[in-house]
């Protein structure tokens, strides 16, 4: 049974193998921004493999050029929603807010 950790937060939750890293997430409770359900349709479940990559799937070209979109790339992130996992990894949830204004603050 693979064991996903996320970073900052230090949650950890083991899942059956072939689980995606949102989808752990989402059962975890960890909070994890995918504004297209998981559908490969945008780069909001971006995260950053710190160790296991090999426990998971190969990229796609379709992950690629959604990739392409996500703030703050390194050449181990990923989509959280397309990496089907068959062993063990540690994730880091980029912080992300701090790119986007608060229109709030616009009124």
């Amino acid at each position: 049974m693979p064991k996903v950790r996320f970073e900052p937060s230090g949650v950890e939750v083991d899942t059956e193998a072939g689980t995606s890293i949102l989808d752990a997430a989402l059962d975890a409770d960890v909070e994890l921004d995918h504004n297209c359900g998981g559908n490969c349709a945008c780069s909001t479940c971006h995260v950053i493999i710190d160790s296991g990559i090999e426990g998971i799937n190969p990229i796609t070209d379709d992950e690629q050029d959604m990739l392409d979109e996500a703030i703050g790339l390194t050449p181990n992130s990923r989509l959280a929603c397309q990496c089907n996992l068959t062993s063990d990894v540690t994730v880091t949830i980029p912080d992300t807010s701090s790119q986007f204004a608060d229109f709030d603050d616009f009124d």
